[in-house]
């Protein structure tokens, strides 16, 4: 079975069809990318997976159980963590407690146990902290602990976005644009801790311009075109196929719709 399982899925804006009955299947373990030109629908279809959106019509299933429709905390809860193009951070808080911060909507004590410090917040509290330093290390961002988050430089910011995103222990990770504004070395010091990620548990969905990443981290890519899923395959097949040359790999790389 499938871990995240997405079932013609149709999103309609007015008299606009953004994702126009799109279907496919993304496995434990996976590095999974999408790709595609400009207003290809890939940020429509990370809407209404992570639940800033709803589709019009189809499905969205994540470990065996329909999720389409509910709300960001709540998938948040049941294992879906995403990043975002543009990173956002609490720039006035530290790294650490950037990554601190992403263990609290899945911490179970509750508000009253932790502000009377009752052993069981207490405990969330400690395993909470040994968690955000392990993650911290994971990325590469151990030495970085105390810095704050406005002033980390742009590829660090990445990193902790991602750390943060798996401070809510998931099971699928969806990457919006991750290597976007990175240069050659961070590019690969990115790739990196994808593997790590991966290697530790989480699947991957990513959103990415850069096909050079893709090609080198994916183990499937699904590539959309105007909405509508025109090509899906391992990375060899995806750079062969026609359809995906004259649609995408020759056009100028930006924002997406």
């Amino acid at each position: 079975m499938s871990l995240l399982a997405i079932r013609d899925v149709t999103r309609v804006f007015g008299g606009l069809v953004a994702l126009d009955g799109v279907s496919f299947d993304v496995h434990e373990g996976e590095i999974f990318s999408v790709i595609g030109p400009n207003g290809a629908g890939k940020s429509t279809l990370f809407n209404i997976v992570s639940g800033f959106d709803q589709p019009t019509s189809g499905s969205v299933s994540f470990a065996g159980r329909e999720v389409a429709g509910e709300r960001p905390h709540r998938l948040v809860r049941s294992g879906i963590a995403r990043t975002f193009q543009n990173t956002q951070l609490f720039e006035e808080l530290t790294v650490f407690d950037n990554v601190l911060a992403g263990t609290f909507p899945v911490t179970r004590a509750g508000v009253v146990a932790a502000a009377l410090r009752l052993p069981r917040a207490r405990r969330e509290d400690r395993l909470a902290r040994e968690e955000a330093h392990r993650l911290l290390r994971m990325v590469g961002l151990d030495g970085e602990a105390d810095t704050l988050a406005e002033d980390l430089p742009h590829g660090l910011r990445r990193l902790l976005e991602v750390a943060r995103a798996l401070a809510t222990s998931p099971r699928l990770m969806l990457l919006d644009e991750p290597a976007a504004g990175l240069d050659s070395a961070e590019t690969r010091e990115l790739a990196s801790v994808l593997y790590r990620v991966r290697d530790a548990g989480a699947t991957m969905v990513v959103v990415e311009h850069d096909m050079g990443l893709v090609m080198e981290i994916s183990d499937s890519i699904v590539v959309l075109d105007r909405g509508c899923k025109i090509a899906e395959g391992p990375p060899m097949l995806i750079q062969k196929d026609p359809a995906v040359i004259e649609a995408y790999l020759g056009e100028e790389a930006g924002d997406d719709a």
